[in-house]
């Protein structure tokens, strides 16, 4: 069954909002998400519903069903493909690749996806480090941790990033912290939990709580 621009949209929004162990997605999330009303959220839900893509009661939140789920990874495949050959490919950088495969994520043949894989090598993470979710739907799972959680003395390589929005990673590369970069924690400020670490090539750095929360290493 073949899915409209806007409801893969909002399939994509509830399995992001649900990731985080969420089983049942709040409408107003999902709104804020995709920068809509709440009206309209639910009368797409109800749409969804009637094709067994999402369980919604009003007034509990929604969940995606097996099938949405199947969907949603489908929708996440073709996005993280599609980043991979921007950058890999058409020598975009990562902080430039989202708003292009936004677009290029509803392309629907089947086909032309596996056919990316295989020409891309079947790679197993995106330019952010995300993970691309097999023909099958399935993902290989690398052990992380943020760097906000790590003590004075850890060390690892960054792995991924929880923002991919352009400025933060513009921010990074200005930094020249990429993936693959090994850090190591010099130091965390109590104040306001700033950290000062050093990279690899004995540059030292001084970033923000905030930054460090959105940069994933190697566990």
């Amino acid at each position: 069954m073949s899915h409209s621009y806007t409801e893969e949209n909002y399939i994509k929004a509830i399995y992001k909002l649900s990731a985080n162990g969420t089983q049942e997605v709040n409408t107003n999330a999902i709104a804020e998400v995709l920068e809509t009303k709440a009206a309209s959220v639910t009368d797409m839900l109800r749409k969804l519903s009637a094709k067994d893509i999402v369980n919604y009661v009003k007034y509990k939140g929604v969940s995606l069903t097996e099938q949405g789920e199947r969907v949603a990874l489908q929708i996440i495949r073709k996005h993280r493909l599609w980043e991979t050959f921007l950058v890999e490919k058409l020598k975009f950088n990562w902080d430039e690749v989202h708003e292009v495969a936004d677009e290029m994520e509803h392309i629907s043949s089947t086909l032309l996806t596996n056919r990316l894989d295989e020409f891309l090598g079947f790679p197993k993470f995106d330019p952010h480090g995300d993970p691309i979710p097999s023909e099958t739907g399935e993902m290989k799972q690398i052990k992380q941790r943020l760097l906000s959680d790590m003590e004075v003395n850890d060390a690892g390589v960054v792995v991924g990033v929880n923002d991919s929005q352009p400025l933060f990673l513009q921010y990074l590369d200005k930094m020249g912290i990429a993936l693959g970069s090994k850090i190591k924690i010099i130091d965390k400020i109590p104040y306001d939990n700033s950290l000062e670490i050093n990279l690899e090539d004995n540059k030292k750095l001084l970033i923000s709580s905030e930054v460090s929360k959105n940069i994933f290493l190697s566990a």
